[in-house]
């Protein structure tokens, strides 16, 4: 825990120095003491303390300075620090002075100049002051903090993105939290406010970071440690980290690159109920927390906010380009990148994502909309998952289906849970039409495809949950895929018995290997995979037997 501070403030050095002798004696082993001969030095070093979140318990000032007296410092001190505790170093003269404080301040003690003996004179009226100052302030959050607005998009991205890779952060609206809005304003006085801003314990900060500068600051790796490898893994998602899993424990060098958390959509959902082992379920978060221990501890590296923008062939070795400019190659590839919802096709959603309109289960927003009315967009597991996890903060959540029912696309615990619930509707056979809002969601249109009538729901919350599009990007025009960007692998490369174009081994492609010899994909980006975490699991793991298997051949 990071020590509060006891702040000296007197513009004569031996005085002063008196000052933090006494307190050091006394206070050192529990307070942090911090000196300063000037009333505008000590006010920039209380800005900086800010920006650390070191909390300040007490000022002790003495009363008679030439730039700025200790009543007028402590006027402006208790506006960064209101809690900390006050005390006035005065002479003779300057009673009445620090008794008009009280009013003026809230000025707890005066004390007359000389103390001596502080053991009689200082020692117990401070620790009533700091006793006092404990039993009722709360102590600050010490990890990364993030300032922002509930409708800026941007602050939504670095809150999700935290979430994700399940890094603990606190939260500043600064809407509803005037000291934090002042300080954000302190950043900007000429221009305007940029959001959000992510303070560091270290007391530096960033301003709308990317994801890159963010994980590398929160700690994340986001460098490889080599530049080859036996095994590189595109994908963080339960087949990626399957993949990462067996990989190392058989003694591969092995490498997993996720461009966004590791978990990949799996890692969103608030409950995964019928995973093998797990009779009461766990959350997505769970699994990936797991996955991700396990995978290191085994000697897999693991790269995080880094996108794979190209794969080149170099027999018999494969390269994959970074979005940083960096190459890394490998003995095997595994394509594991997985798939992202679908977006929604209708005019302004692009404008308010973010601000009311989230893609996927977004779950560091659902608290922040306890008592609304929500809406989800989907039929399929993830949607139903999301669903029931907003239940529980929403007074009602409908669920917009665009089939006739949720059988077709559900698993059955999940419909009968939704059946259960009394604040969830589901309207089957609707879909969006409209949104509407400026700078933020403040409804949609429906359409019931049944009646063909349209009307209005008014919601401050749209999720959505249609469709998956698979990230294969980057091995487009190098592997073989179907016309929606999935990957073929194994028996679907086999048309009439024949090998694929340019095929070189004498032998027929492994069952999760690609078009290119030593090129494999694993987990919903692959063409005919059953969507279900244990079988993307089960596809990372047996992919490394593959890999295995052509390792040898080469």
């Amino acid at each position: 825990m990071v020590k509060p501070v006891i702040l000296t403030l007197d513009d004569e050095p031996q005085v002063l120095n008196a000052v933090g002798r006494d307190l050091r004696a006394h206070f050192r082993s529990d307070y942090r003491i911090i000196s300063s001969g000037s009333g505008p030095e000590a006010l920039e070093v209380l800005q900086q303390l800010k920006q650390r979140n070191t909390p300040v318990a007490l000022f002790l000032v003495d009363q008679r300075m030439p730039d700025m007296s200790g009543v007028e410092f402590l006027s402006e001190a208790q506006k960064v620090f209101p809690d900390a505790r006050k005390v006035l170093l005065t002479a003779y003269a300057d009673t009445e002075a620090a008794i008009a404080s009280i009013n003026k301040v809230g000025l707890d003690y005066y004390l007359m100049k000389p103390w001596d003996p502080p053991e009689q004179n200082l020692y117990p009226v401070l620790d009533d002051l700091l006793g006092d100052w404990w039993a009722t302030t709360p102590l600050p959050f010490e990890g990364i903090r993030v300032a922002g607005t509930l409708w800026s998009p941007t602050s939504h991205v670095v809150k999700d993105f935290l979430a994700r890779n399940r890094i603990p952060y606190q939260w500043l609206d600064i809407d509803k939290d005037a000291e934090a809005r002042t300080q954000v304003e302190g950043l900007f006085p000429n221009a305007a406010v940029q959001l959000p801003v992510v303070y560091f314990p270290d007391g530096s900060m960033l301003v709308q970071p990317n994801t890159s500068d963010l994980a590398a600051r929160a700690g994340l790796q986001t460098q490889a440690l080599a530049p080859f490898y036996d095994l590189i893994i595109i994908g963080g998602g339960p087949a990626g980290l399957g993949a990462a899993v067996y990989g190392a424990s058989e003694g591969l060098k092995t490498v997993m690159i996720e461009r966004e958390a590791t978990g990949g959509q799996a890692g969103t959902s608030s409950r995964i109920e019928n995973y093998l082992g797990f009779p009461r379920g766990l959350s997505g978060a769970d699994l990936a927390t797991r996955a991700v221990a396990q995978a290191r501890r085994l000697g897999a590296e693991i790269l995080t906010a880094r996108e794979v923008t190209g794969v080149r062939v170099e027999d018999p070795y494969r390269y994959v380009m970074l979005n940083d400019g960096t190459e890394l190659g490998c003995r095997a590839l595994v394509i594991a990148s997985g798939v992202t919802t679908q977006k929604l096709d209708v005019p302004g959603v692009t404008e308010l994502t973010g601000a009311g309109i989230y893609y996927g289960a977004a779950l560091t927003e659902a608290a922040f909309y306890r008592g609304e009315h929500l809406c989800v967009v989907g039929g399929a597991n993830s949607a139903g998952q999301g669903t029931m996890f907003f239940s529980r903060y929403a007074s009602k959540v409908s669920m917009l289906v665009r089939a006739s029912s949720l059988s077709k696309s559900m698993s059955q615990y999940l419909i009968d849970q939704i059946a259960a619930t009394e604040n969830i509707e589901v309207l089957t056979r609707h879909t969006v039409q409209a949104v509407h809002g400026q700078e933020r969601l403040e409804g949609i249109t429906v359409r019931n495809h049944d009646t063909d009538e349209a009307y209005r729901i008014d919601t401050p919350a749209l999720f959505l949950f249609i469709g998956a599009v698979p990230h294969s990007e980057c091995v487009a025009g190098v592997v073989e895929r179907n016309s929606a960007g999935f990957i073929l692998t194994g028996p679907d490369l086999m048309v009439n018995g024949q090998r694929p174009k340019g095929w070189k081994p004498q032998r027929d492609p492994f069952l999760l290997e690609t078009s290119v010899p030593g090129i494999f994909a694993a987990g919903d980006v692959r063409q005919g995979a059953t969507r279900r975490v244990a079988a993307a699991v089960g596809e990372g793991a047996n992919v490394v037997s593959q890999v295995h298997q052509y390792l040898r051949t080469v």
